[in-house]
């Protein structure tokens, strides 16, 4: 199922949607009209469990005669905002994750040539987060190389704590597309959260595609392209630590949560890696998308 947050017009609050052919059902008045009481928020629907999710799954499958006409609207009627659009905390980011990555950031961030021994993990605060078609916006008095990363993102499902490999994906709720903005000239002694946490730094959407739609997360396409230029292309078998080892590992130290969001790191192709370097300026557009679950096209504007 492909799950979105939707808004029916600017005031409208923001609901729980399921997209299919073109369409959103809304999932609580699905729910309401046939006897069955399901979450109106995403975080809420996750948090519900798998009972949510099957409830919801069998009225999708029941057909478009048995939804309520209310509750299903054009998705081009309709205004699309992150999954999650505002995770409860901080997400989980992964660093240096694909083999390239790791030789490019070396080259040009200062980073180790050796690869992780462990996953490098950072975080980027909730209020980063923006919705598809937001505008990623630069502060010119801050930064002067502003760069992209399109990332799969893995949601959490269920509550996990020291989890072992073997047990890890069943801890998986679904998958997204996140785009890490990174001010590459605001990293401070080591530390990245300011290079990667400032508002905007975190485009996510257009869906979470629950896990049981996702055959193998890690045979998955990623691709990004500036201004129509093509600038990374690679798949998700190429990740140096894979997403059961990384829930395992954040787990160890973190207890992870339902609706907890890791940002499962990038492939080469980023602006700093190139010679000359490149950086995202106001008036650039940005578009990328991972195989099975949808695109995002974000502008960069002068903050």
């Amino acid at each position: 199922m492909k799950l979105v947050t939707y808004r029916r017009h600017v005031e409208a609050e923001a609901r729980l949607g399921a997209l299919v052919d073109g369409l959103v059902v809304d999932i609580a008045m699905l729910g309401a009209a046939a006897g069955v009481e399901l979450p109106a928020r995403m975080l809420d629907f996750i948090a519900a469990g798998p009972a949510a999710l099957r409830a919801a799954n069998r009225l999708i499958e029941a057909g478009i005669d048995s939804w309520p006409v209310p509750g299903v609207l054009p998705a081009a009627n309709v205004t699309l905002l992150a999954p999650i659009p505002r995770p409860a905390k901080n997400i989980f980011g992964i660093g240096l994750n694909y083999v390239e990555h790791v030789e490019e950031s070396a080259r040009t961030l200062d980073t180790s040539r050796d690869l992780p021994k462990q996953p490098v993990i950072f975080s980027k605060p909730p209020t980063a987060v923006i919705g598809p078609g937001e505008p990623v916006r630069h502060n010119g008095a801050l930064t002067q190389q502003l760069d992209w990363e399109v990332e799969l993102a893995a949601i959490i499902g269920t509550r996990a704590h020291r989890v072992s490999k073997a047990d890890a994906m069943a801890h998986v709720f679904g998958y997204s597309v996140m785009i890490d903005i990174s001010a590459r000239d605001n990293r401070r002694s080591g530390q990245w959260i300011v290079s990667k946490g400032q508002d905007t730094f975190a485009p996510f959407g257009p869906c979470i595609v629950t896990a049981d739609e996702i055959g193998d997360p890690q045979g998955l396409d990623l691709w990004l392209t500036v201004n129509g230029v093509e600038k990374q292309r690679s798949n998700t078998r190429h990740m140096l630590f894979r997403i059961d080892t990384l829930v395992s590992d954040i787990s160890s130290c973190m207890t992870l949560e339902p609706g907890d969001i890791i940002a499962t790191g990038t492939p080469e192709g980023v602006g700093a890696g190139r010679d000359p370097q490149e950086w995202l300026w106001p008036g650039d557009e940005i578009e990328c998308g991972v195989e099975g679950i949808g695109t995002l096209r974000h502008s960069v504007i002068r903050a």
